[in-house]
């Protein structure tokens, strides 16, 4: 009888936590591809020259190529970590808009992913590099849906599940607290849509996001506190 209990007031799906590592570890393992840490060739950013964004690409479409298929892989975690945590969310007993606001922005940066990753796998097909007016059009594109694209709706996914987290006191204070302050940095990158000095806020998103998203995975309860419990049975 015990264990029937527990597995009713347990949470059943995939650990959260290790969900987030392996998206942790798949992206940075794209983006490993395609930077360098000595000076070597590296990904352009959108505030490097035409001549040089092009000539990366007609270099490089294999390197690209792999970054592309790492890029998607990764995206397939993050989504299963956005449906898991807010189904734990309301398992948990949440009702109100945080969950419904997480799921929105999680799989809105999924998909956003999804499409960086079939945008680059584009430019690295062969021909589309010898194009210059058509690489830097999907160059722009695909740096809309990775760059802006991704913190944005990133940011929407961590505050869906801070705010309500906080209230039912089911994340630590500090842990809230760094949430709430990532994703407010999330939501004001998209000001780098009309001023490029705030393209620091997305890489500011993403890296402290991976952090954020391993520690809540690995603290938010798969079963309701005894005093939660107690409440709802007498409810």
């Amino acid at each position: 009888m015990n264990t029937i209990n527990h597995l009713t007031n347990t949470h059943r799906g995939p650990h959260p936590g290790f969900v987030a590592i392996a998206y942790t570890l798949l992206f940075n393992a794209g983006l490993y591809q395609v930077v360098s840490f000595t000076g070597g060739p590296h990904f352009p950013g959108p505030w490097e020259s035409n001549e040089a964004i092009t000539t990366y690409f007609q270099s490089y479409p294999n390197t690209v190529l792999i970054c592309s298929f790492l890029q998607f892989g990764a995206a397939i975690p993050l989504g299963i970590l956005t449906v898991t945590m807010v189904s734990r969310l309301q398992f948990l007993g949440v009702r109100a808009a945080g969950p419904s606001i997480a799921l929105f922005g999680g799989l809105m940066t999924t998909f956003n992913m999804a499409a960086t990753a079939f945008i680059l796998w584009v430019m690295a097909y062969p021909g589309i590099a010898q194009d210059p007016a058509v690489l830097r059009a999907l160059y722009y594109l695909g740096f809309s849906f990775g760059g802006v694209g991704f913190s944005v709706p990133l940011g929407l996914l961590i505050a869906g599940v801070c705010v309500p987290a906080a209230f039912f006191k089911l994340l630590p204070k500090w842990l809230v607290a760094f949430g709430l302050v990532v994703a407010g940095i999330g939501e004001l990158s998209v000001l780098s849509l009309v001023i490029p000095q705030a393209l620091f806020l997305i890489p500011l998103t993403r890296f402290p996001g991976f952090i954020w998203l391993i520690a809540a995975g690995f603290t938010l309860p798969s079963s309701p506190r005894p005093a939660q419990r107690i409440s709802e049975g007498s409810a």
